[in-house]
């Protein structure tokens, strides 16, 4: 997968983001897709949404998002970030995606979470 393909998916992934739009995050991933997580791995829609639907609740639209790195190369993109919102401070993430098939195959995360 070339790196302009890499980067369209993670627009959607993040316009999804940013939108706390679950379903469009969830067509972003199939039911082979893991993420690696602080707390374990997660594999399967079911999962990844229950995933998504905790975290939209500590960052809701709207809230704070700095891009501090983004660096994407072939078929992989890695992200730092910053976030804050009423419900928590997180003031280091870290986002490794690999993609294939149009789609986030691997995808990890890792944040320092102060929820408030």
């Amino acid at each position: 997968m070339e790196t302009e393909n890499t980067k369209e998916i993670l627009n959607h992934h993040l316009t999804a983001f940013g939108d706390n739009n679950l379903d469009e995050i969830l067509k972003d991933y199939t039911e082979q897709s893991l993420i690696f997580t602080n707390d374990g791995t997660i594999q399967g829609l079911a999962k990844i949404k229950e995933f998504f639907d905790r975290l939209f609740r500590l960052i809701p639209k709207g809230s704070s998002f700095e891009m501090i790195q983004l660096s994407v190369s072939n078929n992989v993109a890695h992200m730092i970030w910053k976030s804050s919102s009423e419900k928590a401070i997180i003031n280091f993430g870290t986002d490794t995606f690999f993609m294939a098939d149009q789609k986030i195959l691997f995808h990890t995360v890792a944040a320092d979470i102060r929820i408030l």
